[in-house]
Protein backbone atom coordinates (compact mmCIF):
# COMPACT_ATOMS: atom_id res chain seq x y z
CA UNK A 1 0.00 0.00 0.00
CA UNK A 2 2.45 2.72 1.01
CA UNK A 3 4.33 1.58 -2.66
CA UNK A 4 1.23 2.50 -4.43
CA UNK A 5 0.73 5.63 -2.88
CA UNK A 6 3.87 7.01 -3.82
CA UNK A 7 3.40 6.14 -7.22
CA UNK A 8 0.42 7.90 -7.02
CA UNK A 9 2.52 11.08 -6.25
CA UNK A 10 4.23 10.59 -9.75
CA UNK A 11 1.75 11.39 -12.13
CA UNK A 12 0.49 14.27 -9.96
CA UNK A 13 3.75 16.06 -10.19
CA UNK A 14 3.79 15.70 -13.82
CA UNK A 15 0.21 17.11 -13.51
CA UNK A 16 1.76 20.05 -11.50
CA UNK A 17 4.24 20.71 -13.80
CA UNK A 18 2.29 20.79 -17.11
CA UNK A 19 -0.14 23.22 -15.14
CA UNK A 20 2.52 25.77 -14.12
CA UNK A 21 3.53 25.69 -17.77
CA UNK A 22 0.17 26.49 -18.87
CA UNK A 23 -0.24 29.09 -15.82
CA UNK A 24 2.61 30.84 -16.99
CA UNK A 25 1.49 31.31 -20.67
CA UNK A 26 -1.95 32.97 -19.88
CA UNK A 27 -2.07 36.79 -20.50
CA UNK A 28 -5.45 37.20 -19.48
CA UNK A 29 -6.08 36.82 -15.27
CA UNK A 30 -8.87 35.23 -14.07
CA UNK A 31 -10.82 35.95 -11.19
CA UNK A 32 -8.93 39.97 -11.12
CA UNK A 33 -10.57 40.66 -7.94
CA UNK A 34 -10.06 37.57 -5.85
CA UNK A 35 -6.96 38.80 -3.76
CA UNK A 36 -9.04 42.16 -2.76
CA UNK A 37 -11.58 40.06 -0.58
CA UNK A 38 -10.57 39.81 2.99
CA UNK A 39 -12.22 36.52 3.42
CA UNK A 40 -12.91 33.26 1.20
CA UNK A 41 -14.34 30.10 2.07
CA UNK A 42 -14.36 26.74 -0.23
CA UNK A 43 -13.65 22.87 0.19
CA UNK A 44 -11.19 20.39 0.10
CA UNK A 45 -10.92 16.39 -0.95
CA UNK A 46 -8.07 14.49 -0.10
CA UNK A 47 -6.06 11.61 0.11
CA UNK A 48 -3.67 10.52 2.60
CA UNK A 49 -1.03 8.05 4.04
CA UNK A 50 -1.02 7.27 7.45
CA UNK A 51 1.64 5.48 9.61
CA UNK A 52 3.58 5.60 12.72
CA UNK A 53 6.99 7.05 14.11
CA UNK A 54 7.31 4.36 16.84
CA UNK A 55 10.34 3.41 19.36
CA UNK A 56 10.55 0.33 20.43
CA UNK A 57 12.37 -2.57 22.59
CA UNK A 58 11.78 -5.89 20.91
CA UNK A 59 13.86 -7.26 24.10
CA UNK A 60 11.01 -7.26 26.30
CA UNK A 61 9.58 -10.80 23.63
CA UNK A 62 12.08 -13.58 23.52
CA UNK A 63 10.80 -14.63 19.87
CA UNK A 64 9.62 -11.02 18.35
CA UNK A 65 12.40 -9.83 15.58
CA UNK A 66 10.24 -7.24 13.81
CA UNK A 67 7.88 -4.60 14.52
CA UNK A 68 6.77 -2.53 11.94
CA UNK A 69 4.31 -0.12 10.34
CA UNK A 70 2.48 -0.59 6.95
CA UNK A 71 1.10 2.31 5.82
CA UNK A 72 -2.56 2.49 4.63
CA UNK A 73 -4.51 4.69 2.40
CA UNK A 74 -7.24 7.07 3.39
CA UNK A 75 -9.10 10.44 2.54
CA UNK A 76 -10.00 13.62 4.33
CA UNK A 77 -12.87 15.84 3.59
CA UNK A 78 -12.49 19.59 4.78
CA UNK A 79 -13.86 23.21 4.69
CA UNK A 80 -11.63 25.76 3.94
CA UNK A 81 -11.64 29.35 5.64
CA UNK A 82 -8.81 31.69 4.32
CA UNK A 83 -8.13 35.10 6.04
CA UNK A 84 -5.86 37.36 3.70
CA UNK A 85 -3.29 39.11 5.94
CA UNK A 86 -1.74 41.31 2.91
CA UNK A 87 -0.57 40.24 -0.37
CA UNK A 88 1.47 37.28 0.38
CA UNK A 89 0.24 35.86 3.54
CA UNK A 90 -2.91 34.33 4.98
CA UNK A 91 -4.48 32.40 7.83
CA UNK A 92 -6.22 29.24 6.81
CA UNK A 93 -8.42 27.05 9.07
CA UNK A 94 -9.14 23.94 7.73
CA UNK A 95 -11.91 21.99 9.79
CA UNK A 96 -12.95 18.45 9.00
CA UNK A 97 -12.15 14.79 9.14
CA UNK A 98 -9.89 12.33 8.37
CA UNK A 99 -10.20 8.96 7.61
CA UNK A 100 -7.76 5.82 7.83
CA UNK A 101 -5.59 3.18 9.31
CA UNK A 102 -2.50 1.54 10.00
CA UNK A 103 -1.18 -1.96 10.51
CA UNK A 104 1.23 -2.74 12.82
CA UNK A 105 3.20 -6.57 11.89
CA UNK A 106 5.11 -8.38 14.51
CA UNK A 107 7.12 -10.63 13.49
CA UNK A 108 7.88 -13.84 15.91
CA UNK A 109 10.79 -16.56 15.57
CA UNK A 110 8.46 -19.45 15.96
CA UNK A 111 10.75 -22.65 14.52
CA UNK A 112 11.36 -23.72 12.40
CA UNK A 113 9.51 -20.86 10.27
CA UNK A 114 8.54 -17.20 11.05
CA UNK A 115 5.05 -15.63 11.77
CA UNK A 116 3.73 -12.45 11.19
CA UNK A 117 0.71 -11.08 13.08
CA UNK A 118 -0.89 -8.08 12.13
CA UNK A 119 -2.71 -5.56 14.43
CA UNK A 120 -4.85 -3.10 12.93
CA UNK A 121 -5.33 0.63 14.29
CA UNK A 122 -8.17 2.51 12.53
CA UNK A 123 -8.53 6.66 13.44
CA UNK A 124 -10.90 9.06 12.59
CA UNK A 125 -9.86 12.23 13.32
CA UNK A 126 -12.45 15.51 14.04
CA UNK A 127 -9.32 17.80 12.56
CA UNK A 128 -9.11 21.49 14.05
CA UNK A 129 -5.99 22.85 12.04
CA UNK A 130 -4.36 26.52 11.80
CA UNK A 131 -1.84 27.49 9.14
CA UNK A 132 -0.05 30.37 7.87
CA UNK A 133 0.47 30.10 4.18
CA UNK A 134 2.83 32.49 2.08
CA UNK A 135 1.97 32.47 -1.29
CA UNK A 136 4.67 34.15 -4.12
CA UNK A 137 3.24 37.05 -6.09
CA UNK A 138 0.56 35.78 -8.62
CA UNK A 139 2.18 35.25 -12.57
CA UNK A 140 -0.66 35.54 -14.67
CA UNK A 141 -2.99 32.97 -13.34
CA UNK A 142 -0.50 31.01 -11.39
CA UNK A 143 1.03 31.62 -8.13
CA UNK A 144 3.08 29.03 -5.40
CA UNK A 145 2.99 28.72 -1.55
CA UNK A 146 4.15 27.14 1.26
CA UNK A 147 2.21 26.26 4.36
CA UNK A 148 3.30 25.96 8.16
CA UNK A 149 1.21 25.36 11.15
CA UNK A 150 -0.18 23.24 13.84
CA UNK A 151 -3.52 20.85 14.12
CA UNK A 152 -5.25 19.43 16.91
CA UNK A 153 -6.89 16.18 16.58
CA UNK A 154 -9.76 14.45 18.51
CA UNK A 155 -9.43 10.71 17.55
CA UNK A 156 -13.40 9.26 17.29
CA UNK A 157 -12.43 5.89 16.68
CA UNK A 158 -9.82 5.66 19.83
CA UNK A 159 -10.93 2.85 22.11
CA UNK A 160 -9.07 4.21 25.29
CA UNK A 161 -11.49 3.42 27.33
CA UNK A 162 -11.83 -0.36 26.53
CA UNK A 163 -10.74 -2.61 29.28
CA UNK A 164 -7.96 -5.07 27.88
CA UNK A 165 -7.74 -7.35 30.23
CA UNK A 166 -8.58 -10.42 27.68
CA UNK A 167 -7.29 -12.74 25.65
CA UNK A 168 -4.21 -12.09 23.77
CA UNK A 169 -5.48 -12.19 20.31
CA UNK A 170 -8.63 -10.10 21.44
CA UNK A 171 -6.55 -7.65 23.20
CA UNK A 172 -6.31 -3.89 21.23
CA UNK A 173 -3.33 -1.56 20.83
CA UNK A 174 -5.24 1.45 22.71
CA UNK A 175 -4.27 4.98 21.73
CA UNK A 176 -5.14 8.78 23.12
CA UNK A 177 -8.21 10.13 21.75
CA UNK A 178 -6.24 13.71 21.85
CA UNK A 179 -3.55 14.20 19.32
CA UNK A 180 -1.53 17.31 18.07
CA UNK A 181 0.62 17.81 15.23
CA UNK A 182 3.49 20.07 13.68
CA UNK A 183 2.30 20.33 10.01
CA UNK A 184 4.52 21.88 6.70
CA UNK A 185 3.65 21.71 2.84
CA UNK A 186 3.65 23.37 -0.41
CA UNK A 187 1.38 23.55 -3.16
CA UNK A 188 0.25 25.95 -6.41
CA UNK A 189 -2.59 28.24 -6.99
CA UNK A 190 -4.40 28.03 -10.56
CA UNK A 191 -7.15 31.12 -10.83
CA UNK A 192 -9.54 29.30 -13.04
CA UNK A 193 -12.60 31.10 -14.67
CA UNK A 194 -15.15 30.68 -11.54
CA UNK A 195 -12.82 29.58 -8.72
CA UNK A 196 -9.03 28.94 -7.65
CA UNK A 197 -7.97 24.98 -7.32
CA UNK A 198 -4.96 24.38 -5.35
CA UNK A 199 -3.31 21.17 -5.55
CA UNK A 200 -1.37 20.87 -2.02
CA UNK A 201 1.24 18.08 -0.84
CA UNK A 202 1.76 18.25 3.14
CA UNK A 203 3.25 16.40 5.99
CA UNK A 204 2.05 15.86 9.28
CA UNK A 205 4.11 14.59 12.58
CA UNK A 206 2.60 13.91 15.89
CA UNK A 207 3.87 16.05 18.62
CA UNK A 208 2.68 13.89 21.50
CA UNK A 209 2.98 10.14 22.47
CA UNK A 210 -0.40 8.79 22.11
CA UNK A 211 0.18 5.50 23.37
CA UNK A 212 -2.08 4.01 26.45
CA UNK A 213 0.57 1.64 28.03
CA UNK A 214 -1.03 -0.67 29.81
CA UNK A 215 1.39 -3.43 29.84
CA UNK A 216 -0.65 -5.91 27.33
CA UNK A 217 0.88 -8.16 25.38
CA UNK A 218 0.90 -6.53 21.91
CA UNK A 219 1.80 -2.99 23.93
CA UNK A 220 4.56 -4.09 25.81
CA UNK A 221 7.55 -3.86 23.24
CA UNK A 222 6.82 -0.51 22.57
CA UNK A 223 7.96 2.84 24.33
CA UNK A 224 6.70 5.35 21.75
CA UNK A 225 4.04 5.61 19.39
CA UNK A 226 3.63 9.39 17.53
CA UNK A 227 0.86 9.67 14.34
CA UNK A 228 2.23 10.75 10.75
CA UNK A 229 0.23 11.22 7.92
CA UNK A 230 1.37 12.38 4.29
CA UNK A 231 -2.20 14.17 2.54
CA UNK A 232 -2.63 14.86 -1.23
CA UNK A 233 -4.89 17.60 -1.10
CA UNK A 234 -7.32 19.67 -3.73
CA UNK A 235 -8.77 22.99 -2.39
CA UNK A 236 -11.64 24.20 -4.21
CA UNK A 237 -11.88 28.20 -2.94
CA UNK A 238 -14.61 30.52 -4.76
Amino acid sequence: MKSRFVHSLIPMLLILLSMSAYGQKRKVWNLPDFDRKKIHFGFSLCLNSMSYIMHQDLTRNDSLVKLETNSQSGFNINAVAVLHLNKNFSLRFLPGLSFGQRNLEYTFDTQPRKTVVVRDVESTYMDLPLSIKYRSNRLNNFAAYVVTGGRYSLDLASEYDTKNDVPIDQQLIRLDRHNFWYEVGFGLDFFLEYFKFSPEIKLSVGANDVLIKDGSFWVEPIDQIKPRMVTISFHFEG
